[in-house]
């Protein structure tokens, strides 16, 4: 696989983060590509290539989590993976729905490709 083909499944991977942590859509601190990073090793696991998922992922979905503090945060990191899970080949929705409970990370909504970033609080 090519570097630029991972880096845009990292960058969708990053996306579908921030929709499943509901993260910053203006995000002060936390900018996608910082999100895309935390999120990369989750890309074989919600693309059907990886069997168990990661520790590395389970990592970035906590710390994501964890630095989503405002509404605003969580907002603008959803916006993040919403563009990064669109551009992602081969997502595997209920993978990604799965993810957060798999890592132990309790979100107040579900993760999903319609999920609507303007209505996490």
């Amino acid at each position: 696989m090519s570097n630029s083909m991972l880096l845009v499944k990292a960058t969708c991977l990053a996306m579908i983060m921030c929709m499943i942590l509901g993260l910053p859509q203006t995000l002060a601190a936390l900018t996608c590509l910082q999100v895309d990073a935390k999120l990369a090793p989750c890309i074989p696991y919600v693309t059907g290539s990886g069997g168990a998922v990661p520790q590395p992922c389970c990592d970035g979905i906590t710390a994501l989590n964890n630095q989503a503090a405002t509404k605003n945060d969580r907002q603008a990191a959803c916006k993040c993976i919403e563009k990064a899970a669109k551009a992602l080949p081969g997502l595997n929705v209920d993978a990604l729905f799965g993810l957060p409970s798999k890592c132990g990370v309790k979100l107040p909504y579900n993760l999903g490709p319609s999920i609507d970033c303007n209505k996490i609080e």
